[in-house]
């Protein structure tokens, strides 16, 4: 059998050339929008990702996710001086949470403090300090928040005294305390310096805590970062200058950002809510962004000189609780700080020349005899070394007593403290 041939026109020829060049331009739009979908997701994840980072640093996981609560669904309860505040839902949830929110109303609510309806937020929540986060950046913490589990929860009405249940007010605060502004890189400082500044400044919002707080819960910019008590917790947030006699005038920047990442360093650990920022939050910074942290904090002067130690104890009481203190530190510390006070780095930090034991305030040294605690669980440090409570074991005059010791021994410039301080704080809380 032989296979017969067709002879193709010229014109089927062209027809059929014409279908394959079609059929080759459809599938190379295809490949293109498949690529461009793929770019875009992948852009997409990249920008939540940067998100989440961003709102780890900003620390938002501790207050917006109560004790055993959903993640970011809020409620968790902040007592403070005026009554008690309750955080809000920031789950993707339409009802009860941000889901209708945009970028826009997200960024409002971070630069100027007020929600999508022009409401006051109270100063509980830190945008004094999240105004200076730029637009990006808050882009890029929506992104995240809409990205995580809608959680359907009601916000909790707060609960404060007359007349601070009025929001009104918060306009006169608003006056004395608030400036509303992105940060703005300072041009005679290094690009590392300004990182570091942005993130002391803005996320981190550290001047919360070691800038002292006023009657009207106010703090003022003359005394950023030189240290003050905390309302309702009773921990001292210590100064961040460089003032050598409380601050960070001796410390390496190493020292510093290795505190601020694992919780501990050649120089201390950190305990009470400090444990709990490096826990949610700083750990998990790259070691170039707590570095740039540490170079700006070095950078910072004191603009007044803090006041010395005061005893409130006379003379006669203070040698008798020194040799109480003594011995009770001999039976009950020694073994871990050393005869010397030298401690065993890193894990039991040094009392001889230790800052945070000889400044003004007695409250921590007293609060981490009487509770004890742990550096928290990092990446850097996993397995921390921790101290036990002796409330149960020691008596108020006991307590007194080993911390006026190791105030004034080895060299440290402290004072004396009195039993009665020592019992004020016994029923401090926890947390």
């Amino acid at each position: 059998m032989k296979w017969q041939t067709m002879s193709l026109s010229p014109q089927f020829l062209k027809h059929l050339s014409s279908a394959a060049t079609c059929s080759l331009a459809l599938a190379a739009v295809f490949i293109a929008h498949a690529s461009a979908q793929g770019q875009n997701a992948d852009k997409t994840a990249s920008v939540v990702a940067r998100g989440e980072y961003l709102a780890q640093a900003g620390d938002c996981v501790a207050c917006h996710t109560a004790p055993g609560g959903k993640l970011f669904a809020g409620g968790r309860a902040m007592p403070t001086p005026f009554g008690t505040l309750y955080t809000s839902n920031v789950t993707p949830d339409r009802d009860t949470g941000i889901g209708k929110w945009t970028a826009d109303h997200f960024y409002a609510m971070m630069h100027t403090g007020r929600s999508p309806d022009g409401g006051l937020l109270y100063p509980a929540m830190p945008f004094g300090s999240y105004t200076k986060i730029t637009r990006e950046d808050s882009n890029a913490i929506f992104a995240f928040m809409q990205s995580v589990p809608p959680v359907s929860l009601q916000n909790r009405p707060h609960d404060l005294k007359f007349p601070y249940n009025n929001r009104s007010l918060i306009l006169g605060w608003r006056t004395l305390y608030f400036t509303e502004g992105e940060y703005k890189a300072d041009a005679t400082k290094s690009e590392e310096w300004n990182q570091g500044a942005y993130l002391v400044q803005g996320l981190g919002h550290c001047a919360m805590c070691h800038t002292a707080i006023n009657a009207l819960g106010g703090s003022s910019e003359s005394a950023a970062f030189e240290g003050g008590l905390i309302p309702m917790q009773n921990w001292y947030a210590p100064s961040l200058t460089s003032n050598k006699e409380g601050g960070l005038g001796d410390w390496s920047i190493a020292d510093i950002s290795d505190l601020l990442r694992t919780g501990v360093s050649n120089r201390g650990a950190v305990y009470g809510p400090m444990a709990d920022v490096t826990y949610n939050s700083l750990q998990y910074l790259t070691e170039a962004d707590t570095r740039a942290m540490a170079v700006y904090l070095k950078s910072l002067a004191e603009h007044a000189v803090p006041d010395a130690p005061r005893s409130t104890t006379t003379a006669q009481e203070g040698s008798l609780l020194l040799r109480l203190g003594q011995s009770v530190y001999a039976d009950k510390c020694a073994s871990c700080h050393g005869d010397k006070g030298l401690g065993k780095l890193p894990h039991y930090p040094p009392l001889a020349g230790n800052q945070s034991i000889q400044i003004s305030s007695a409250v921590n040294p007293i609060r981490m005899v009487l509770n004890g605690g742990y550096p928290p669980g990092t990446a850097g440090n996993p397995m921390p070394h921790g101290m036990p409570p002796f409330a149960k074991s020691l008596s108020d005059d006991e307590v007194a007593a080993v911390v006026t010791y190791i105030r004034v021994s080895w060299g440290n410039h402290g004072a004396a403290v009195s039993a009665s301080e020592a019992n004020a704080l016994r029923s401090a809380p926890l947390q």
